[in-house]
């Protein structure tokens, strides 16, 4: 089931809200949200629920087990071992026997095995309890059904953000619903909801038909139009998700931290992971780039450090060595930096600034190219089209310039726009000269408006996809 779509819109959210307001009890509650979830998993997903049922069943035992002095590593360890080992299983074991198979030209050996939604985010969830209670024994939760509501909360269950444990430990055993988070939640969810219908179903349909034509007979023109659409269409689908289920948390009493801070204003790649995706790079850094030691062995361990988590980083999402380079290349860049080698990231003034953006914009926006091809090859025929395709004709462009419709303009204009902090600037002036109701009332009204018109889109939508949901 998908946050944009009429079954979880006018049937599953209300049902499931509307017993949740019903019931004042939190173990109730609790229930409710458990049992919804579940069935919201198993909607899409019937078989795959066993596999998250029995996950979280282990790491609950393994997260009382921790609390042996005795044995506490040791069950560290099969907690690591287990949930890297079905990660590995269920996403990485047949690209790895495909890789194998065509090393030495052998038949393939690939099983044809089912990817899990959502299986990166909810066991990276449920490993980083179990880590988490091994340092603090405070954090181990004896009551199995609060371990459930945790890893599987169906606003976040699939695409994220990635919660810590002891950032909702409390709010999962006392929590309130106000007015406010209410008003709030809807208006945040309708936002992201217009952020991934109307903003990133527009581009990404364009993209799709270059990375779905033949390179060749493309100019650079059409191919830097479909690499700037794609960029757009990941930042607001998965912004957009996460918005989302930051609402929803709202709505139903919780609070989940942000998880993107306007990423392509970033003025380094540095600064750009500051801001993408935050809870997942945030993982990273606590639980793989601090346990190697960090920056605290010296320049060059440091560098080192960070080249394995960038390529744990884009191993994490997908199987595909397309997403492996692209990790890859953005530790390189991060290691340039680094060394100090983006030598205008030093500089002061407007200029400076100007080209530390357009560095940034442009390391993104090339290396997405990789991450959205479905091989190396095809990436890099197409990187070379984008520099070196303009003897065609531009007609030679209509796989993609054919498409490019007035709303088409209107949309990657507001795409530009909203990815700017320009809005929350506009709402803090506003509120600064005294008008936070005037703000209010028109984000209400604005909300209302996104949600009618996004309801219009939905029921004749045949491009609906959630980029994520494959992670």
């Amino acid at each position: 089931m998908v946050f944009s779509s009429t079954v979880f819109l006018f049937l599953f959210l209300p049902v499931v809200y509307i017993l949740y307001l019903i019931c004042k009890n939190n173990v109730l509650r609790n229930a409710i949200l458990i049992f919804a979830s579940l069935f919201f998993y198993a909607y899409g997903e019937p078989m795959a629920v066993v596999i998250m049922i029995f996950s979280i069943i282990v790491n609950y035992l393994l997260g009382l087990g921790v609390s042996n002095k005795k044995y506490r590593t040791l069950i560290l360890v099969i907690a690591v071992v287990f949930n890297v080992g079905v990660l590995f299983v269920f996403k990485y074991l047949d690209f790895v026997l495909s890789l194998i198979s065509g090393i030495t030209a052998a038949p393939s050996l690939a099983l044809g095995i089912k990817l899990p939604i959502g299986i990166s985010f909810f066991t990276f969830q449920a490993m980083s309890y179990v880590i988490d209670a091994y340092k603090d024994n405070s954090l181990i939760e004896k009551n199995i059904f609060n371990i459930f509501l945790y890893i599987s909360f169906f606003p976040q269950l699939i695409a994220g953000p990635i919660i810590k444990f002891s950032d909702v430990a409390k709010q999962i055993k006392c929590r309130s619903i106000t007015l406010e988070k209410t008003v709030y939640g809807i208006r945040r969810f309708i936002f992201g909801f217009s952020k991934k219908l109307l903003i990133a179903n527009t581009m990404g349909a364009i993209a799709d038909i270059a990375y779905s034509s033949e390179t060749d007979n493309m100019s650079a023109l059409s191919l830097w139009i479909a690499a700037i659409c794609y960029m757009f269409q990941i930042f607001f689908d998965f912004s957009g998700y996460s918005d989302m289920a930051i609402g929803l948390g709202k709505m139903f009493g919780f609070d989940f931290k942000e998880n993107f801070n306007y990423p392509y204003s970033s003025s380094s790649m540095k600064d750009f992971w500051r801001r993408w995706n935050i809870s997942v790079s945030t993982w990273f850094k606590e639980y793989v780039y601090i346990p190697l030691g960090g920056n605290r062995k010296g320049k060059l361990r440091t560098n080192i450090n960070k080249f394995i988590v960038f390529f744990l980083t884009g191993l994490w999402h997908g199987a595909n060595l397309t997403f492996v380079l692209w990790g890859l290349i953005h530790g390189l860049f991060l290691t340039l930096e680094n060394y100090g080698l983006v030598f205008f990231l030093k500089g002061k003034g407007i200029v400076a600034r100007a080209a530390s953006h357009i560095y940034a914009l442009l390391v993104v926006l090339l290396t997405f190219v990789f991450f959205r091809a479905d091989t190396i090859s095809q990436a890099l025929i197409y990187i070379k089209q984008m520099f070196s395709g303009f003897s065609g004709e531009f007609i030679q462009s209509s796989y993609v310039l054919g498409k490019i419709s007035p709303y088409v303009i209107i949309t990657a204009v507001f795409a530009a726009l909203l990815s700017t902090p320009v809005v929350p600037k506009i709402k803090a002036r506003l509120s600064a000269a005294g008008h936070i109701k005037l703000c209010e009332a028109g984000s209400c009204v604005v909300a209302l408006a996104l949600f009618v018109f996004c309801v219009l889109s939905l029921s004749s939508a045949e491009y609906n996809p959630f980029i994520y949901f494959r992670f």
